[in-house]
C-alpha cells in the first residue's frame, strides 16, 4: 500500500490523504501539547516557514498515547498550537501511533528503521518520519532529535524537489 492511499482526517474532521501533498517532502510528527518536548513545535514551525516554498511540509498528528499528554479536543489543540507556537502547518485528527488501534499510516511508518537500524513502535511524542517527494519513507528520527538538528535539516535539503 502506498502512503498516498491511506485515508486521513484533518483536525477539523475533513477527509484527507497524503496524496494531497504528492510531490512535496514531508516531515510527519506525532505531537502533543503537554509534553516536555512540546517546545519542538517552534523548530517544526521554523522548518515549515524556511522550506515551504521549496516543496516541503510538516504534518502534525496529535497523539494522546504517551501519558495522556494530548487530552484536548480538536478545537483546544488547534487553539493551543496557533496561539502558543504560531503553528501554520497542517494538523490531523488525534492518532494512535502504537498498539492495536494504531493508525494504518503509522503501521507503515513504524516499519522504517531509525539511524541505528531499529524499527518498530514509536518511542514517544515528537518522533519524526521524513517522506520524500515520491511518497517513500526516507528517514526516521527519534523524539529527542531536535527538528532543526543538522541530521534532519541535511536530510530535508537532500530531498527537496528541483
Amino acid at each position: 500500500m502506498s502512503l498516498y492511499d491511506i485515508p486521513l482526517r484533518t483536525l477539523s474532521g475533513e477527509a484527507a490523504s497524503l496524496a494531497d501533498y504528492r510531490g512535496r517532502v514531508l516531515l510527519i510528527v506525532n505531537v502533543a501539547s503537554r509534553c516536555g518536548l512540546t517546545p519542538q513545535y517552534e523548530g517544526l514551525e521554523r522548518l515549515q516557514k524556511r522550506y515551504q516554498d521549496q516543496g516541503f511540509t510538516v504534518l502534525g498528528f496529535p497523539c494522546n498515547q504517551f501519558m495522556e499528554q494530548e487530552p484536548g479536543t480538536p478545537e483546544e489543540i488547534a487553539t493551543f498550537c496557533s496561539a502558543t507556537y504560531g503553528v501554520t502547518f497542517p494538523l490531523f485528527e488525534k492518532t494512535d501511533v502504537n498498539g492495536e488501534q494504531r493508525h494504518p499510516l503509522y503501521a507503515e511508518l513504524a516499519r522504517t528503521p531509525d539511524g541505528g537500524g531499529e524499527a518498530g513502535d514509536v518511542q514517544w511524542n515528537f518522533e519524526k518520519f521524513l517522506v520524500d517527494a515520491e511518497g517513500a519513507v526516507a528517514g526516521r528520527f527519534r523524539p529527542r532529535t531536535e527538528p532543526e538538528s543538522e541530521e534532519i535539516v541535511s536530510a530535508i535539503e537532500a530531498r527537496l524537489p528541483g
